[in-house]
């Protein structure tokens, strides 16, 4: 057996942590005030948003699950959803691995992950044993879309960079 990739195997437990508050949501909808700022990578494999959307945000996107969005669905591999830009419907798929962070401000909860990509994923399997993955406040990252609030930066957010090798 290689060495044990703490680092991976923390970004996979956050990842099932995020995968579980979607589903509950995708279920039971949201409750109370709970809402949540998820951002992730556009570019990366796996990724779906619409052309028109992916022109204005470039590389980077922050959607908000609060008031109008529609079709939640969680699988293990990610999560698809439509959101609202300033009134116009956007469907979009994101693998967890695409996801760089997670938010819920009313909690004053966040994860912050490191996009893993298909070499990270080839590494990882290389070193496992037994080998035989809103509304108008839908805010894009700088863009006008939604109302512009950004998750607190109180509460806990965890990163990965204390556990990756240097």
């Amino acid at each position: 057996m290689s060495e044990l990739n703490y680092g991976r195997m923390m970004q996979r437990a956050m990842q099932g942590l995020m995968a579980e508050a979607l589903g509950e949501v995708a279920e039971h909808g949201l409750p109370g005030d709970h809402h949540f700022y998820i951002t992730f990578s556009t570019s990366h494999l796996g990724v779906s948003i619409p052309d028109w959307l992916e022109e204005r945000v470039g590389d980077e996107l922050t959607i908000v699950l609060q008031h109008q969005f529609a079709d939640l669905v969680v699988s293990p591999e990610g999560f698809s959803v439509r959101v609202f830009f300033q009134g116009r419907p956007a469907d979009m798929t994101v693998p967890f691995d695409a996801v760089k962070q997670f938010a819920d401000p009313s909690a004053e909860f966040g994860l912050r992950f490191d996009p893993m990509d298909d070499a990270d994923d080839e590494d990882e399997d290389s070193h496992e044993a037994g080998d035989d993955s809103a509304d108008d406040d839908a805010a894009s990252g700088g863009d006008d879309a939604g109302d512009g609030e950004k998750p607190s930066t109180a509460g806990e957010v965890v990163s990965l960079d204390a556990f990756r090798k240097k």
